[in-house]
């Protein structure tokens, strides 16, 4: 079993905001990957972007500058 370290995930409300979230921060080179939600988020579409704690803070200057809602930010061990 591999050793749980802290992850950043991004949930969001509907599949289609997930997706354009996936879609801008591939184009954008943004580090991360679109995910299902872990079972310790309660998400609207079952699906979240997940990264690193370090790129919390430019993934959200990025998601606000292109106008991408997220439902929440959550650090947990995963």
């Amino acid at each position: 079993m591999r050793p749980r370290r802290p992850t950043l995930f991004f949930s969001f409300a509907a599949t289609a905001a997930a997706m354009e979230a996936e879609r801008l921060c591939r184009a954008a080179g943004q580090p991360g990957r679109l995910v299902p939600v872990p079972r310790q988020i309660t998400a609207g579409c079952g699906l979240a972007w997940m990264a690193s704690p370090e790129d919390g803070e430019a993934l959200r200057a990025f998601f606000k500058a292109e106008g991408l809602e997220y439902e929440g930010c959550h650090l947990i061990e995963f």
